[in-house]
């Protein structure tokens, strides 16, 4: 469903840090998520110092959850159908923040990651918004969904129609929201389902407007709806892990001209954190190297 094609090389605004400043200009006095908890559960740290288990109330505060929306209505419909389909086991969870502008970085490898990712983060707290593909706008009842929801449209080669995508991702984040953008831009060619070369709007947006991206890995929803296929495995439920990571280190890359080099290398650094939670969740350890479908003589977008 998500795609994230580099709609170009001309960056947006010359301030890289706004978005980020201005975050940290509003939440002072906030209740921010802790970093220290463990695989039980988010913690929650207020500004008197209290530690503890996120409740059920302290993840509906967060605006995007508790103010009616059109997502209370998508809500409604997907839990009660996903428990029928799956059960979403989130660890480290507390690693995605309860307020402020995030960029969440999953790996792809089903139709169905969306609803998998979008659902977890929902269950966070937090109110998904994800670059979609354009065509799926043009289906009306989808369309009518996706728009009334914040989607964002994405031509595939990057070409928009009467919007801006990046323009459009850097409004969600000063919004203090959250953006899902698949790095790979397509299900992964990987035959293994790791995954394979990113592209770059991920980091792009990134590092021109100091947004921390999280990496984000899940196993488990093959065997719901298996790579390229239409069919859903109803019955019985699957259990899908969704692991969530700490925010990437793109330090090294903060200060340098956005050219093709500096932005390829700070992908790799994305993908690579990005693998490593689906190593922690499949329990394997990844090939060497990257699977990259021009080296492979394969399309870069849609199916085989």
């Amino acid at each position: 469903m998500a795609s994230d094609d580099d709609p170009g090389a001309e960056p947006l605004s010359r301030e890289r840090t706004t978005v980020r400043d201005r975050f940290r200009r509003r939440r002072a006095g906030r209740t921010v998520v802790g970093t220290t908890a463990g695989d039980n559960g988010p913690v929650s740290v207020s500004s008197s110092g209290r530690r503890g288990r996120r409740t059920k109330a302290e993840r509906r505060s967060n605006p995007e959850k508790s103010r009616p929306s059109f997502f209370w209505f998508l809500a409604g419909v997907a839990l009660p159908l996903s428990r029928a389909m799956m059960v979403i086991r989130i660890e480290n969870g507390h690693k995605l923040p309860r307020f402020g502008p995030a960029i969440v970085a999953p790996n792809h490898y089903s139709e169905i990651d969306p609803v998998v990712v979008g659902l977890a983060i929902w269950k966070l707290g937090r109110a998904p918004r994800f670059l979609a593909k354009s065509s799926l706008f043009r289906v009306k009842v989808l369309g009518w969904m996706l728009r009334s929801s914040g989607q964002i449209p994405v031509e595939r080669a990057g070409a928009t129609r009467g919007s801006d995508p990046m323009a459009a991702a850097v409004q969600v984040a000063e919004k203090e929201q959250v953006l899902v953008v698949y790095p790979e831009g397509t299900l992964t060619r990987d035959p293994a389902m790791w995954p394979m070369r990113g592209k770059t709007g991920a980091v792009r947006l990134a590092l021109q407007h100091g947004i921390p991206i999280y990496p984000v890995a899940h196993w488990g929803t093959q065997n719901l709806m298996a790579r390229y296929s239409k069919k859903i495995d109803f019955f019985p439920p699957k259990t899908i892990r969704v692991r969530f990571g700490d925010a990437v280190d793109l330090s090294a890359f903060q200060g340098k001209p956005l050219d093709g080099q500096t932005l390829a290398a700070a992908t790799e650094v994305v993908m690579a954190a990005v693998t490593h939670e689906l190593e922690e969740l499949r329990g394997e350890t990844a090939p060497d190297s990257r699977w990259d479908p021009t080296e492979r003589g394969q399309t870069e977008t849609g199916r085989f």
